[in-house]
C-alpha cells in the first residue's frame, strides 16, 4: 500500500462542490414505505422529515468508476486517501428552515479538514465535510460530516463495550433485516458491499454480518424522538457511531430528556452502545 502523503491530502482542504436537486416524491414514498410511515408524506408541499435530505444530492459514479468495495474510486471531489476502508463516523446538523416535497434545492459542500493520524490499528485519515443546503437562496440545513479511512482488517474485533449513557425514558426494539438494509441502500444509492454482500462483509472487512447503515440508525433514533415527542421543535442533531450493528440481531433504540434537549442512543444485541446522539430543542 502506498504511504500517506499528508501534504498532498491537505491540498484538498477548501475544495467545494455544488449539487442541485429537487425534493421529488418517489424517494420520500420509498422511505415512507420502508419505515412504515403514511404515504401522504410524499405529497407535494408536505414537509420533508428531518434527515431525509440524505435521499438527495446523491453521487452516481459510472460502473467503471466503482472500486471493489462498492464505493466510488478514490479521487474526484473527495481526497484520494490510499486506505481501503471508509466509513461515515458521524454528523452534526443544524436545522434552520424546513424543506418541502417539490422544493428545488442546492447543496454546497466543502472539504473543511483532513487529518492523518497513526493509532493502534494503523494509519487513520479523518475527513470533515461541511454541507450547506439551500431552498432557493434560503439556508435550510448546515451539516458537518465526519469520514474515517483506515487500513484493511479481516478480524472481527470490535471496540470495547460501553453502556447506555443514561437511564432510558423511551425504548423501541427494531430487528434490522437484509430487506431493510437493501431498501435503504437503494434509496440512498449506496453500493458499499458491507450492507448487502454478506461474504464480502465477513471475509473482506471482518464484520459479523451485514452492517446496518449509520445514517439509517440515526434516522431511526430521530424517529424515536418523533414518536415520543411529536410536538418537539428540533434545532440541532448530532450522532457518533461507536460500534457496528449487524443484521438479524435486535437493535434497541433508546432516549431520555436531557438538559436543553434529549439524548438518544442505540444498543446492540449484547447491550453495548452502538450509536450516541444528542438533540437540541427550541
Amino acid at each position: 500500500m502506498p504511504g500517506i502523503d499528508t501534504a498532498a491530502l491537505q491540498a484538498w482542504v477548501g475544495r467545494q462542490e455544488t449539487r442541485v436537486d429537487v425534493i421529488t416524491e418517489a424517494p420520500v414514498a420509498g422511505l415512507s414505505a420502508t419505515l412504515d410511515y403514511p404515504s401522504s408524506l410524499a405529497e407535494h408541499g408536505q414537509p420533508l422529515p428531518l434527515l431525509w435530505h440524505w435521499l438527495y444530492f446523491l453521487p452516481s459514479p459510472a460502473a467503471s468508476a466503482v472500486d471493489v468495495d462498492g464505493h466510488a474510486k478514490r479521487g474526484g471531489f473527495l481526497p484520494p486517501v490510499p486506505l481501503p476502508r471508509r466509513m461515515w463516523a458521524g454528523s452534526s446538523l443544524r436545522f434552520i428552515s424546513p424543506l418541502q416535497v417539490g422544493d428545488a434545492v442546492r447543496r454546497v459542500s466543502t472539504i473543511a479538514e483532513v487529518l492523518h493520524k497513526h493509532g493502534a490499528s494503523g494509519d487513520l485519515v479523518f475527513v470533515k465535510l461541511r454541507h450547506q443546503v439551500f431552498r432557493a437562496d434560503q439556508l435550510a440545513i448546515e451539516e458537518e460530516q465526519d469520514l474515517v479511512y483506515r487500513q484493511a482488517n479481516t478480524s472481527n474485533a470490535v471496540p470495547a463495550a460501553k453502556p447506555a449513557p443514561l437511564p432510558a425514558q423511551w425504548s423501541r426494539e427494531v430487528l434490522p433485516d437484509p430487506v431493510l438494509l437493501f431498501r435503504y441502500s437503494a434509496l440512498t444509492f449506496n453500493s458499499h458491499r458491507i450492507h448487502y454482500d454478506r461474504d464480502y462483509a465477513r471475509k473482506e472487512e471482518g464484520y459479523a454480518g451485514l452492517v446496518v447503515q449509520g445514517p439509517l440508525t440515526a434516522t431511526l433514533l430521530l424517529d424515536l424522538l418523533r414518536r415520543e415527542m411529536p410536538q418537539a421543535e428540533i434545532e440541532t442533531f448530532s450522532f457518533r457511531g461507536v460500534r457496528p450493528l449487524s443484521d438479524g440481531r435486535p437493535l434497541l433504540l433508546q432516549g431520555a430528556r436531557d438538559k436543553g434537549g434529549a439524548r438518544l442512543w442505540a444498543l446492540d444485541a449484547s447491550g453495548a452502545l452502538a450509536m450516541d446522539a444528542r438533540v437540541g430543542l427550541l
